[in-house]
């Protein structure tokens, strides 16, 4: 009898869904000196094999106590394709279990080692053509599960269907099905050590999901992209640099603008409408806030589960890439928010993803965040490691990503974050750094700036550890910027202050200039700043209505005048009165307003000044940019300083009055000659009184401030004023 050329504890182990290397015997083998054909599918009643073009079917006999396990003799060995019958239908397909492995012995020695920087192009679902059949090569690292199966609507989610091949100690599982296309939901069934089956898993490197609050992966083609944007990226590396003026706008997509109905926008949908706004107010870059697959809305995407997977919610992988297209078309560069330092304990994503602690720590002391109720990736394991290094390359180089902003890094690089004693593992030499989470970041930056022309990275950073935007070849972390935490905490609790008890407070506005020059700093007015019940900027600004907007304003002006790149988060710009509803687009009805429309209004001049005048941005982050007039003038609560570029550059004085006193101040100036102001807070165009200086002052050889030229500037209450040398 054929069935007793199979084992029968493996035939049942087949059809149970136990067995861990079914490609051992499913398939097309030569048993006994015969070719034999082991099919399985557990709807069937009937099976055929058609071999060759034009073989006649040979039926199969079923397998004794195996239900849906059939075996059939070949006369030799050919090519064969499979008919099934059962419940009164009948169906053909390619088998699965004839096709060889995808993998070559490059990938799986790179896989093993924990070294592939491209893990994307062997790991997840892509659409091939293996052996000259079109299908799908599923690839996923589970190295302690009994098997893995892919799973989907093709195959009634039914893990016995189409169990993969293990390869070897890589800890790797792979599979080719044949016909599965481009918009297939699929997941992996896991069954765990000990033959423990698990919820069923999202793709890791998945490069599509469902719709939420669905959560399947979706095979995506993400192969052969339609590029316009040479121009862009072969001259990016110089708009990106300490040199550069970066100003860059902070978007939460779902909520920057909704569509009639209350819909979320499209990514086709964003890339003319937030693109043509970008553009128009002047910012050199958005910054997205995380848009890899996420479940919770509410999460902001700061919890991600599919990190190789561009959120749904707006559109599809190549939609996202036209939105990248275009943004760059327009000359505007675009940052990712990129989170590798948690992700949620959601049955479907990595947690335990193999039955074990995979992604994450075993022990909760090291991997579970108590502030966020998620888990920390185990930086040490060599393959989590390669995983988080390559996602990163994947945005930069899949999606021409101008470069990745760094969430949380501050939780990432001490063992202690939030923490109190004994509730912590101390490194190896009994201290608080995290020396893996350290390593990751190094490794993140050597690769990005190494194998991607002209990118730039930025960490969200918020103490003082050394070196964050400092070379990893000189003890540093690596990254290209920095957010100055310190400079937004300490300006923002001054600003706040009504301006009766500004004068106790003088220095939260100059502290940042002892610092200034440690790091490459960005200024970051963030979403952090107008949730969770801090209120929007104009809400923090004290006074009635319009003392509001003219603090802000001056705030505003302070900011751009101030050594560092910049950020502001979307509404902010036009001063939205409530704080940040992730839920609902920005009242953007407030611009029928004539103080927010002027509060619009003046950061796009600030914009346009900043990027136009090299003295405001060419030495943002070198001291030889930056002189004090006065910094110690509490009483009048002015502020003066001189801004400086390349020699033969004109300088930039901006002083600022933080009172609601109109002051004609008189201040030293560096230089003589005619003065233009070029900025003006109080403008009637922003919202202002109109009070200036009629387009300028003229140095006069009268000493004051320590330099031998002065003018007497009329500074407007709660206002910055901009003169340029010349």
């Amino acid at each position: 009898m054929t069935d007793l050329l199979i084992d029968p504890g493996a035939a049942q182990a087949i059809a149970e869904g136990r067995h861990g290397d079914p490609f051992s015997v499913l398939g097309l083998h030569k048993r006994g000196g015969k070719w034999v054909v082991l099919g399985f599918d557990p709807g069937a009643e009937r099976m055929f094999v058609l071999p060759g073009k034009s073989g006649k079917p040979v039926a199969a006999t079923p397998v004794k106590g195996a239900a849906g396990l059939f075996v059939a003799e070949l006369a030799r060995k050919s090519d064969y394709r499979l008919r099934w019958q059962g419940h009164g239908a009948e169906w053909e397909c390619e088998d699965p279990f004839a096709f060889g492995p995808v993998l070559g012995e490059l990938d799986e020695y790179l896989l093993g080692e924990g070294s592939h920087k491209r893990l994307w192009q062997v790991l997840g679902a892509h659409v091939i053509t293996h052996e000259g059949v079109v299908g799908t090569h599923f690839a996923v690292w589970a190295p302690n599960a009994e098997r893995v199966s892919v799973v989907g609507n093709f195959n009634q989610w039914d893990g016995r269907r189409h169990p993969m091949r293990r390869r070897g100690g890589t800890g790797v599982w792979e599979t080719f099905l044949p016909a599965i296309a481009e918009g297939e939901a699929y997941k992996y069934e896991i069954r765990g050590p000990g033959g423990v089956l698990l919820p069923l898993k999202a793709d890791p490197v998945g490069f599509g999901s469902e719709h939420a609050p669905k959560n399947a992966s979706v095979v995506r083609q993400i192969e052969n992209p339609q590029w316009h944007d040479a121009d862009w990226m072969a001259t990016r590396g110089a708009k990106q640099t300490i040199d550069a003026p970066i100003s860059v706008y902070e978007v939460h997509l779902g909520s920057w603008k909704r569509a009639p109905g209350d819909r979320m926008l499209s990514y086709t949908e964003l890339a003319e409408q937030l693109v043509t706004y970008v553009a128009d107010m002047g910012f050199t870059h958005i910054e997205l806030m995380p848009i890899s697959e996420y479940p919770f809305d509410g999460s902001w995407g700061y919890q991600p589960v599919g990190l190789f997977a561009p959120t749904i919610r707006h559109g599809t992988p190549n939609e996202f890439r036209a939105f990248m297209d275009a943004a760059h078309r327009r000359g505007i560069g675009v940052l990712l928010d990129w989170v590798p330092g948690h992700f949620p304990t959601d049955a479907h994503g990595l947690g335990r993803f193999d039955g074990t602690a995979l992604y994450e720590h075993q022990d909760p002391r090291e991997g579970f965040h108590q502030d966020w109720n998620t888990l920390i990736y185990n930086y040490g394991r060599v393959e989590v490691s390669n995983y988080l290094v390559s996602n990163a390359l994947y945005w930069l180089e899949e999606y021409h990503m101008d470069g990745l902003r760094v969430d949380a890094v501050a939780s990432m690089l001490y063992r202690d974050y939030s923490r109190e004693a004994g509730q912590w593992v101390p490194n190896k030499d009994g201290g608080r750094e995290n020396y893996e989470a350290i390593a990751v970041l190094q490794s993140m930056n050597i690769t990005a700036y190494g194998e991607v022309a002209g990118v730039m990275t930025v960490a969200e950073e918020s103490t003082a550890f050394a070196g964050v935007s400092r070379p990893v070849n000189h003890g540093g972390l690596g990254f290209g910027f920095k957010w100055n935490m310190g400079w937004m905490n300490d300006t923002l609790s001054y600003m706040q202050k009504d301006p009766i008890y500004r004068r106790f407070h003088h220095h939260q506005m100059t502290f940042g200039l002892h610092y200034a020059w440690s790091e490459n700093y960005i200024l970051p007015i963030s979403h952090d700043e107008v949730v969770h019940g801090k209120g929007s900027m104009l809400e923090k600004m004290p006074g009635d209505g319009e003392q509001k907007f003219a603090n802000l304003r001056a705030y505003y002006g302070f900011m751009w005048a101030h050594p560092g790149k910049k950020l502001l988060f979307m509404g902010c710009e036009f001063a939205q009165g409530k704080e940040w509803n992730h839920n609902q687009s920005l009242d953007w009805h407030q611009l029928e307003i004539p103080a927010h429309q002027g509060m619009q209004n003046l950061v796009r001049d600030l914009n346009r000044v900043y990027r136009d005048v090299p003295a405001l941005h060419v030495n943002d982050t070198r001291p030889e940019g930056f002189e004090w007039i006065e910094s110690n003038d509490a009483e009048a609560g002015v502020y003066a300083w001189v801004r400086k570029g390349k020699p033969g550059d004109p300088m930039v004085v901006a002083l600022v009055n933080m009172t609601p006193v109109d002051r004609a101040y008189r201040v030293g100036l560096p230089a003589g000659g005619h003065w233009t102001e070029i900025l003006n807070t109080d403008a009637a165009v922003y919202g202002g009184g109109n009070r200036g200086n009629l387009g300028g002052v003229g140095a006069e050889a009268i000493p004051h401030h320590g330099r031998p030229h002065s003018a007497s500037v009329n500074v407007p209450p709660l206002s910055a004023v901009w003169l340029k040398q010349g």
